[in-house]
This record gives structure tokens, sequence and C-alpha cells, in this order.
């Protein structure tokens, strides 16, 4: 079920899976070099999981072993998603650098809802999910959720 105020296409189960398989490389915008913060763990799992991930955040040169970009508009390579870890007042920018970009699609995490930043990327041709969490999405559809939300490594009915 859709949040109000955002399209449920943006929430689409079909569409979500279709990006989480079809992606090789993610630019996360606003990834944090410190571990507790939620973007480190998101790009942390989902390096593990065989994406590539790309840094995007102008106060650092590195983060998790790669070299970080100022900004989309920067990379020097093309990337599949774009995931946005950013003040929903930020994303309209975003979008339309990703469209410059050439990216395929365009993921803004929980709480990063943007429906002017939703419409430039779909007018681009980007596929776009909202309110939502990459890596949540990326567990839940390809069955690695564990009950309390990581991968334990054993397959167990104990708790």
């Amino acid at each position: 079920m859709s949040e109000p105020g955002i399209p449920e296409r943006w929430q689409d189960p079909f569409a979500i899976l279709g990006i989480l398989t079809s992606a090789k490389t993610i630019a996360i915008v606003g990834l944090s070099p410190n571990e507790l913060r939620a973007s480190h763990f998101v790009g942390f799992y989902l390096r593990r999981h065989g994406y590539r991930i790309v840094p995007v955040n102008p106060r650092e040169k590195t983060i998790l072993g790669e070299t970080s970009y100022p900004s989309i508009s920067e990379l020097p390579f093309p990337v599949d998603v774009v995931d946005v870890f950013r003040a929903p007042d930020a994303v309209p920018e975003i979008a339309r650098e990703a469209v410059r970009a050439g990216a395929k699609a365009l993921w803004c995490q929980y709480n990063v809802i943007s429906p002017e930043g939703g419409a430039i990327a779909e007018q681009g041709g980007l596929r776009v999910v909202m309110d939502r969490c990459m890596k949540v999405e990326h567990a839940r559809h390809l069955g690695r959720m564990h009950w309390l939300g990581f991968n334990t490594g054993r397959i167990s009915a104990r708790r």
C-alpha cells in the first residue's frame, strides 16, 4: 500500500524486483563513511551482495574503499541506479542529474519523498522507487531477510 501523496507505481513490487535483478552499479547519493549511518550499512550490504557501489558525497575522497564523487554529473561512467539518502528538497536536482547521466532508475530511501523529483525522473525515462529502502527490498524479494533484518547464514526454526 502506498503512502499518501506517493503514486503506487513508485512502490510497485514488480518494478522494485526488476530494478534489483537488473542493476549492477548503484550510485549512493549521501553515502556516509560513518558505519553507524543507514547509508553506510545499505552500501555495505549491497556491495556484499554483488552490486558495484559508487559513493556520491562531496565531503569525502573514498567511502567503502571506493572513490567518492561530488555529484552524479561528475561520474566518469554510467550507473544503473541512483539511490538517494538526501533531504527531499535535493531530489529534483539529483533526478535531473540522473537523467542527464543516463541512469536507469531513481531510488529514494525511506522518508525521501519528492513527487517533483519522481516526475522529473519518469519524464526522463527512469524507473522510480520512493520511500523504500533498497537493502530491505533486496532482502525481502531475494530471500535474505532474517526476522531481525539481517542474514545469519543459518537455516533454523529456532529463535
